[in-house]
This record gives C-alpha cells, structure tokens and sequence, in this order.
C-alpha cells in the first residue's frame, strides 16, 4: 500500500487549525507537571516491575550553541568537563540501581543530549562502563546515539560499533548554506553523507537524519533541494519536525532573523513538500512527522498498530516497564509517574554529592490521566483509538468537540471507534487536544506550546 500525498485544505481551514499545541510526547504535558523530589521519585522507581526498563542517558554539553535549538545544552570546549560529568553519572546510577532494588534489567539503552560525542573515545568508553556496572544490559538490547555528523570523529564511531550500538541519528535540519548560517549550524552534505556511509560500514543498522522545517530563509525550492539530496543518502528514518519558536522558553531563538520565519501556510507549504516528495521516494509515514523505510521495524509497527512514541520519539512498542532517565535534564517515565532532574549541573552535582536523587518536578499520573494518554498514545502513533461502551457517556463532551474536527474532515466517529483521516494525520495534535484534560479548549493560553502548522 502507498501512502497518500499531502491531502489539500483551505487557507481560512489552515489559519483555524494554526493554534498552540503540545506534541504529546507525554501526558500530561511537562508544562503541567509540579515540583517533585527526591522521596517521590525513589517511591516510583521502587513501583518498577520485573520486565526490562529503557534508558536514557542526557550528555547535555555542546561546543557551540545553534540559535534554533530547544534542548536543554551547556556550552562548552573544555573537554575535562566530561570526566567531571561521568563522575556524577556514576553516583546517579548507583542511587537509580538502589532505589530500583538492584541490578535491573535494561532492553534499550538511548544517548541523547546536547551532543554525546562530545565525549571522547575514552569517555564513551567509560560511560558505558558506568551503565553495564549498574545495570544489566541484555545481550540483544537497543542501544541508539545521536550523534552531529560534524564533529563525531570515525574511530568514535568504531567504538560505539563495538560497544554494541546499532541504531544512530544524526541531526542535519537543513542542507542550504544560507539556512545553515541562519541558525548557526554549518553541516556540509558531503559530512552527512560520509557519516552515514561510515555508520552503515560499521554495522550501525538503522540511519535515522533529523530535518526541521519552518527555519528561517528556508523556500520551497531550496527546500525541496535539501529533501532530495536526503532522499538518495536513503537513510532507514528521517525525523520531519516542525520548528518550534517559543523564545519566551528558548531566549537564544531571540538571535534568529525572525522576519524570515516561513509561518501559517507558508510553512505547511514546505511540510506538504517535503512529505509528497518523501511518499515518492518510497519512504512511509510514521505517526505526524516521521518517515521509514518500507522494510524499517516503525513501518512494520505501523501497519501492526503498535507504535508507541515518548520524549525519544516513536518506537516499535512502550518498551517493557518504563524508562529510567540519568544527567541533567534527563526524563523518566517509571511506576506511574514522570521524574525530571534538575537542569543545571550545580544542582545535579549537590544532590548527587547529598546522596539525593537529583529529581526536582515531575507528575505521578491517575487512573484518568492513564486512559487519556493511552488515548491520546494511540490517536498519536496509530492514529486510531477506541472508547469502551461504559465510557461514551464520560467522555461525551470530548467526543462533542471532536464532531467540529470531524466535520472538517480531521477524523471519523464511529459510536466509540475515533479513526484519523489523512488531513488528521497531519493536524494529529488538534484531534489529541480533545482529550486532553488540563488545556483550555478554545483558547491559547499556552504560548509555550508551538504552533500546530
């Protein structure tokens, strides 16, 4: 079966539809969580089960700072701060390990930052060293990377490969140079193309290339250069994110020439590109902004229906009893709750040096927000979810404002049966919002989300 090109709609529907949203990579949202310690979070890693846990390791520094970026990074060249950081790690670890109740199971291991391969061959090497003494990574376990093709060197790569990696994302985001140095972030294709190349010669299996549209400078022919020129590197993923400006959140989006910010229809314009020329090339889509490979796991999961997506993004199933999250920043999403460490490595390091977890908010989820973010899990991923019989009547008034989506032509009511047309798929946000109980529906009382086009 081939995916559908971008269906059409009008400028006055997609001026409508154009409003803040969260992109439900949790629910609740991180926007709605409260202050949460250290005691809440040992309670939650204790209500772990037995099956393997996910983990994710945030390595947050950079040696320079992208104007475009929304992750939580430390700017720095000083390359002794990564000793200094695995130090921590290693005290976190041991308290997770404790807290867990011993030395748990781990089935995906995930590096995220900022930029892991910012540390050196002998820190990779120690920080995985760290993970398999406190943890017990199974012999067939996921271990995934991002990695900046422009500052990652082979012999790091060489290591990864031994230590076990095999899945890889690189961000790119744009291939024209003046888009590059619009948001600070010179990436030749030619180091693209190379880093792919040297992953795949090393047995990384699966090439995931990150893009983002609505960059400034970006046009819809300079666009669809960059798009090509990805196609025939034919990575097994490619991450279509939209940009999110929310300086009020990120001030050094502030740097941005803003002016020349595609927004509105303009910037769905360059989506409807990119996602047509993707579906040409033979590429799947995956939930609302990720394309794969026929014969990749995320489109075999698409057609099982058993894509499931969290703050790493969309994966084939929610990945055994949760994910334990260790460095700055880092999420986890563990016996029933989120736990968000704190976000500055002062912080971190007292309550690490307190034998503290450093977990400072987070939301310990109810019996309603657990039916809600399977709902709103599954109109996500698989774009579809279905309400029981008993539950029509308490979720009568979501179900009523999704009749003025459906009559737009988002989605299709079938008594309890809620299916994504096309055009839902691509406003998949909107549809979710429905259920969401802690938005105000109707407004925009939210800036910090971005917007849905």
């Amino acid at each position: 079966m081939t995916d559908a090109h971008f269906p059409a709609l009008s400028d006055e529907m997609t001026r409508r539809l154009d409003v803040p949203g969260p992109r439900y990579t949790s629910y609740p949202t991180a926007v709605d969580w409260r202050a949460l310690g250290p005691h809440e979070a040992e309670a939650a890693l204790a209500r772990a089960g037995a099956e393997p846990l996910s983990l994710y390791v945030h390595i947050p520094f950079c040696r320079e700072m992208c104007s475009y970026c929304g992750c939580h990074v430390i700017v720095t060249k000083n390359q002794a701060k990564g000793d200094d950081y695995l130090a921590l790690v290693r005290k976190e670890a041991a308290l997770v390990r404790a807290a867990l109740g011993g030395r748990k199971a781990i089935s995906r291991v995930h590096l995220g930052g900022g930029t892991p391969t910012f540390l050196d061959e002998r820190q990779l090497a120690e920080l995985h060293a760290i993970l398999a003494g406190a943890f017990d990574i199974l012999p067939d376990a996921e271990l995934a990377v991002e990695v900046d093709p422009a500052v990652t060197r082979t012999t790091q790569l060489e290591l990864l490969a031994r230590l076990g990696f095999r899945r890889i994302s690189m961000g790119v985001q744009d291939l024209d140079e003046d888009v590059q140095r619009a948001i600070a972030r010179i990436q030749t294709e030619e180091e693209t193309r190379a880093a792919v190349d040297g992953a795949r010669s090393l047995g990384l299996r699966s090439v995931n290339l990150d893009l983002i549209y609505g960059l400034p400078r970006q046009t819809p022919p300079s666009w669809r250069r960059t798009i090509e020129r990805i196609a025939a590197i034919r990575p097994d993923r490619i991450s279509l994110f939209s940009f999110a400006y929310v300086p009020t959140v990120k001030p050094h989006q502030r740097r941005l020439p803003v002016a020349e910010l595609p927004t509105g229809a303009a910037k769905l314009a360059l989506f409807r590109l990119a996602h047509d020329a993707l579906i040409d090339a033979g590429y799947v889509a995956i939930g609302m902004d990720h394309f794969a490979l026929p014969d990749d796991e995320l489109a075999r999961a698409r057609a099982e229906g058993r894509l499931w997506r969290d703050f790493q993004g969309y994966s084939a199933g929610r990945g055994g009893a949760g994910t334990i999250a260790l460095g700055v920043s880092g999420i986890g999403d563990v016996g029933g709750a989120y736990l968000q460490n704190v976000k500055t490595l002062p912080r971190y390091a007292a309550m690490l040096d307190a034998g503290l977890l450093p977990v400072e908010r987070g939301w310990v989820r109810s019996p309603d927000d657990e039916r809600r973010r399977a709902i709103i899990g599954n109109l996500m991923c698989n774009l579809r979810a279905t309400l029981a019989a008993d539950e029509l009547d308490a979720f009568a008034p979501e179900l009523e404002r999704l009749r003025a989506l459906a009559d737009d032509g988002l989605c299709v009511i079938d008594g309890g049966d809620i299916r994504l047309t096309p055009l839902g798929r691509v406003f998949v946000r909107n549809v979710s919002m429905a259920f969401d109980a802690y938005r105000g529906h109707g407004d925009a009382r939210r800036p910090v989300f971005s917007r849905t086009v």
